[in-house]
């Protein structure tokens, strides 16, 4: 490529998708106000995000500077959803109240300040969606943005890029194609079932189990599958080089004249497009 792509992911202390990127040589930062788990605090910015998009401070966990020639061209975003999803519900009410109407009932007496915690998680939200960078994408679970702002323009698992999990996940685009399947797997993984009859997902059920604190627990119910994160980062690579014409003839020559009019909708030619990417890849990868 004529040049590295500037990559910020946004509320990410795991680093999946900042290494990802990072495997294909661009240069990815993570930022979360958290230090990273991921190993590699010369990629991590460990304070508020305002400062790195408008990259008004760029220090780097390890106190060194970030270099930046130009603007980001793509934000990947993760916001808690902790106070956002659908399976937080129950935890605003007081559950006395279940047959009240919405404005009548009180809060739920653990949660006292969940309506306001909903509030703010939905501003910063909202302040990653506008954020002054050309491409963006939002992650989430379903939840009240769907309502709140405007329904996701995606919704994928791990199982659509080889891991053998379920994860139902939401992604909200701004200039940026939807993923398609890459590696598929037809396992989606062990799932427990309660006495209730409801299931869940067994890595799930694990994690909440192993969780010795809230905040742990938060971490590895987020976290992002390395199938998703490879998918991230090699797709929307390509798309950003095909339609900048960041590439170079023998870079073009893997994904074809045709590559920019072939219909991902129809399944021969999404294989053919799966099948040409993933030879530029490898020719990337093997450099």
């Amino acid at each position: 490529m004529k040049r590295k792509l500037n990559i910020l992911v946004a509320c990410e202390e795991s680093q999946a998708v900042c290494k990802a990127f990072r495997k294909l040589g661009h240069n990815a930062y993570s930022c979360d106000l958290l230090d990273c788990s991921g190993e590699h605090p010369e990629w991590h910015f460990n304070h508020d995000v305002t400062k790195v998009l408008d990259q008004s401070d760029l220090t780097l966990q390890n106190g060194e500077k970030a270099k930046i020639k130009g603007d980001w061209d793509i934000m990947i975003g993760h916001p808690p959803c902790t106070y956002l999803a659908v399976s937080g519900a129950r935890w605003y009410y007081h559950p006395d109240d279940a047959g009240l109407p919405v404005e009548q009932r009180r809060p739920h007496p653990r949660f006292l300040n969940r309506a306001q915690d909903r509030e703010d998680g939905a501003a910063f939200f909202m302040l990653l969606a506008n954020a002054n960078v050309k491409r963006i994408a939002i992650e989430n679970p379903i939840g009240i943005m769907s309502k709140r702002w405007r329904k996701p323009d995606q919704s994928i698992q791990p199982y659509m890029f080889g891991d053998p999990f379920s994860k139902n996940t939401s992604l909200w685009l701004k200039n940026l194609r939807p993923l398609h399947p890459s590696k598929e797997t037809d396992d989606h993984g062990e799932r427990i079932v309660f006495k209730s009859g409801k299931t869940q997902p067994k890595w799930y059920s694990d994690a909440l189990s192993k969780a010795k604190t809230t905040e742990e627990r938060r971490t590895l119910r987020s976290k992002t599958f390395p199938g998703i994160a490879r998918a991230i980062a090699e797709q929307w690579t390509i798309q950003i080089a095909f339609e900048e014409n960041l590439l170079d003839k023998k870079e073009l020559n893997f994904l074809g004249k045709d590559y920019g009019k072939l219909d991902r909708s129809n399944p021969e030619e999404l294989a053919e497009v799966e099948r040409r990417e993933q030879e530029l890849i490898n020719f990337w990868l093997n450099k």
